[in-house]
């Protein structure tokens, strides 16, 4: 149905509502006046009373009278006679007045249908476009696109409920969406990191036996050769390590984790001595169900890149000390049912356009690295059915926060996601 024809078919039903029941009452009512108002006058009757009355004084009038009965007769002639008048006038007024109700009738009838009609228009109107537009609405919602902005078609109250309801339901639908397109892509990013994990693996174990072989057998002159190729082949080894760690999820069943302590150790154990690391704890901080090594390695990967945010920064500027500070606090914002966990450095910062892109997989800025360390953090976190956001400013360091549940991750949800 076209909104062109709701809208017609709900004034024509709003009208016809209005005007139907008016149309048949008038005309009862019109038709029963014009037959009710001549027999209400009564001038035939009293025509008729008149005859009769006459014809009893007359014969009254025969018999022996005395005055006041004759004077009484008089009295009674007379108002019969006056009643007669009254009753002839009363029925001349009556056959001339009913058309002239008839046409006030008509009238009414016709003032009452233009105003019904403007009042059936406005109401289609308030009711068709506010529901044109929720119609053109659910058109762009199974298109995928946005909700149009701006101020609302008139309508109401309960319209403006249910585009609040739709602007909701929209922004649901696409979070789903950006959530699902973004699981596929990981699952993508996954796959191929696995197969190029298994396609490193497979021939680096001999050659790192032919290189430790070589160390051992191969003279002097080579010496520099063998060298380069076990430093590159540990390199190789790291990388597909790192291919490895990323193309498969947190493995094993969950356990409760103690993060304070997981952070005290993490941070002790990746950041070095010429870095200043300030670790700070809030007081009572709930236990965390996922999986330790592989929180442990996601806070690493952030403490590294920390590390070497300051570095460069301490090259950039001389007189900056160069400084991590971790805290873990509880999640107000969740009603304390999960805890924040931010690492900020005092390195050099990072531009916007790169900021959006530091979680993506492949992506680096860094001579010989894969750009899988934060990629492997922040699935690690979404494993863990958390949140990771990071702010910076280009010469004023980076902060990078990850939220976690106190429920952390479900052992059935990460065996399905390890058959997926």
């Amino acid at each position: 149905m076209s909104p062109a024809g709701f809208r017609t078919r709900l004034f024509l039903i709003l009208t016809l509502f209005a005007t139907l029941p008016s149309i048949v009452l008038t005309l009862v009512w019109a038709g029963t006046f014009a037959r009710a108002l001549p027999l209400v006058s009564g001038s035939s009757a009293w025509e008729r009373a008149a005859v009769t009355g006459g014809k009893a004084i007359g014969v009254a009038q025969q018999g022996p009278l005395s005055a006041s009965d004759r004077a009484a007769l008089r009295a009674h002639e007379v108002e019969l006679q006056e009643s007669l008048t009254q009753a002839r006038r009363f029925g001349f007024i009556a056959q001339r007045a009913v058309p002239v109700i008839v046409v006030m009738a008509v009238v009414a009838l016709g003032v009452l249908i233009v105003v019904s009609s403007r009042v059936a228009g406005h109401l289609s109107r308030q009711l068709s476009r506010p529901i044109d537009e929720l119609v053109g609405w659910t058109d762009r919602l199974g298109r995928g696109e946005e909700l149009p902005e701006g101020q609302p078609r008139k309508g109401a109250p309960e319209f403006a409920v249910l585009r609040s309801r739709m602007r909701a339901v929209a922004r649901q639908l696409r979070d789903a969406r950006a959530r699902e397109i973004e699981a596929e892509r990981l699952r993508a990013f996954r796959e191929s990191a696995r197969q190029v994990a298994h396609e490193l693996k497979n021939p680096l174990t001999p050659i790192r036996f032919a290189v430790a072989r070589l160390r051992r057998d191969a003279p002097e002159s080579v010496a520099d050769a063998v060298d380069v190729l076990d430093v590159e082949t540990k390199r190789i080894e790291e990388m597909a390590r790192s291919f490895s760690q990323f193309g498969r999820l947190p493995e094993g069943p969950p356990a409760d984790i103690d993060v304070a302590e997981l952070v005290r150790y993490t941070t002790r154990a990746s950041v070095p001595p010429d870095v200043e690391a300030d670790v700070r704890v809030e007081g009572d901080v709930p236990m965390v169900r996922g999986h330790h090594d592989a929180l442990a390695r996601a806070l690493s990967n952030v403490l590294l890149n920390a590390v070497d945010a300051c570095r460069s920064g301490r090259t950039d500027r001389p007189d900056r000390t160069p400084r991590i500070g971790v805290t873990v606090a509880r999640d107000r914002s969740n009603g304390d049912q999960g805890i924040v966990i931010s690492v900020r450095d005092t390195g050099c910062g990072i531009p916007p356009e790169r900021l959006a892109r530091i979680w993506e997989p492949y992506v680096t800025s860094k001579p010989g690295g894969t750009g899988l360390g934060l990629a492997i953090t922040r699935q690690t976190v979404l494993a863990h059915n958390g949140t990771v956001y990071a702010t910076s400013a280009v010469g004023d360091g980076t902060e990078i926060r990850f939220t976690l549940p106190t429920a952390g991750i479900d052992a059935t949800e990460a065996a399905s996601a390890n058959t997926r």
